[in-house]
């Protein structure tokens, strides 16, 4: 039974015992106040989604919502922004020997990247200012790039201690780049995934497959497989051109490594998520027979949450900026959709590879921002930053929980319409008013 007591200050105070579960009232209204029970009418799509999809029917009780908050790191240098060096797609953030260590895509060349994108995806053959990429002039920010690492003792302030997996030699896989890494602990030694570029990206498109390095020590020294680990898709396939961000986790003690490959090109950009999954750090391994197994997400990172796995799918496609979850590892749900998502993130799990079957979320992590400079925006660097959020069965953060950011006019206004979009918006007046 449940008692109900008014404030003794009431003049009305007074004591009514109620029943634990009250009968549905004759009404078919849906009621005022949401119970345990209130499903038990017949609800609408929208209604039968907040009960029944999301883990519940409001932000602040939700475990898989969070909004972002985002804090600038200190111990990088860029060059005064000249858009000559570049770090970018950092790795999951591991702690070991009292400190992090995180892994990202560092290019440091003469010049800033030339290539800028056509309306059909293909670099332009030069740049603003008339410079040609060759074989230490970049065609994009991720080209030439190499895999360093930092450590830090707090998550804000970090150290670089160098190069991790640099260029191998011609014809090895990635003799162009190696980008986009993220790390895996396995059986006491170290695994290094990647993207392994044989020519300068954006020149036919972003292709690529993925390879991967090894080491005894999280230090180092790393060794490169002298071949592909994960390839590309046959010819017609929707990963035919590029194996992207590979994310490995462990489950049911095999590596299952997550990557993105954007299809539908080059009129639409659909970035769809896959699985390949293997016994062995170092493969072979077995594309899931349901690839793909996300329909949106360019930017991915993913976290074991209880039994299952949880991702923050970020931008492309029809689910982007949503946190989904997927009990059996491959049939995921939307369990929330949230406001200014991490770009390029990677995070803090420190159940990363533990396959316990208990994941516990996480709190911060790492990702990139662009930062476009030069009249045309043709100069074109990114610098990593720190992201925290309350996506954690442990931590319990109201303050990211909030909703609805209310932003200033001017950045909404930085978003206006273009001289085109002006231009067809002012012959279509002229015509109305004829």
């Amino acid at each position: 039974m449940i008692v109900a007591v008014l404030p003794e200050e009431s003049e009305d105070s007074y004591s009514v015992v109620l029943p634990l579960k009250a009968p549905l009232p004759e009404t078919k209204a849906f009621p005022y106040q949401v119970t345990e029970y209130s499903d038990d009418y017949e609800l609408s799509a929208a209604i039968d989604r907040s009960f029944n999809q999301y883990s519940s029917h409001v932000n602040a009780e939700n475990e898989l919502y969070s909004q972002f908050r985002y804090t600038k790191l200190t111990g990088f240098d860029y060059n005064d922004g000249d858009a000559t060096v570049t770090r970018r797609d950092p790795s999951k953030i591991l702690f070991e020997n009292g400190k992090y260590y995180v892994w990202y895509t560092k290019r440091d060349t003469p010049i800033p990247p030339v290539g800028r994108f056509s309306n059909d995806y293909k670099i332009m053959e030069t740049s603003a200012d008339g410079l040609v990429w060759n074989d230490t002039i970049p065609t994009t920010d991720w080209d030439l790039g190499e895999i360093w690492y930092a450590t830090s003792e707090d998550g804000f302030h970090w150290e670089e201690q160098g190069v991790a997996v640099a260029r191998p030699t011609y014809p090895t896989p990635g003799w162009r780049a190696v980008a986009t890494p993220d790390i895996l602990k396995f059986k006491g030694k170290y695994y290094l995934y990647y993207q392994a570029f044989t020519e300068p990206s954006g020149v036919r498109g972003d292709y690529c497959p993925v390879g991967v390095a090894y080491a005894d020590s999280i230090d180092g020294p790393w060794t490169h497989v002298d071949d592909v680990v994960i390839p590309t898709g046959k010819k017609g396939e929707w990963d035919q051109f590029a194996i992207q961000a590979p994310t490995p986790l462990i489950h049911d003690g095999k590596i299952y490594v997550y990557y993105k490959a954007a299809f539908n090109r080059p009129h639409t950009v659909w970035s769809g998520i896959g699985l390949a999954i293997a016994e062995d750090p170092l493969g072979p391994f077995q594309k899931h027979e349901l690839n793909p197994v996300q329909n949106s997400g360019h930017e991915i990172c993913f976290f074991p949450w209880k039994e299952g796995v949880a991702s923050l799918t970020i931008r492309d496609g029809s689910e982007h900026f949503t946190i989904q979850y997927a009990k059996d590892w491959v049939n995921f749900e939307v369990m929330s959709i949230t406001e200014f998502m991490p770009t390029g993130p990677n995070a803090y799990i420190p159940d990363a590879f533990a396959d316990n079957k208990n994941g516990r979320g996480i709190t911060w992590g790492i990702g990139h921002f662009i930062n476009f400079r030069g009249k045309n925006n043709d100069r074109w660097h990114s610098e990593l930053y720190r992201f925290d959020c309350d996506l954690s069965l442990d931590v319990h953060d109201p303050e990211m929980k909030d909703h609805n950011y209310r932003l200033s006019p001017e950045i909404y206004f930085q978003f206006g319409l273009t001289d085109k979009q002006r231009k067809r918006i002012e012959e279509s007046n002229k015509r109305q008013n004829k």
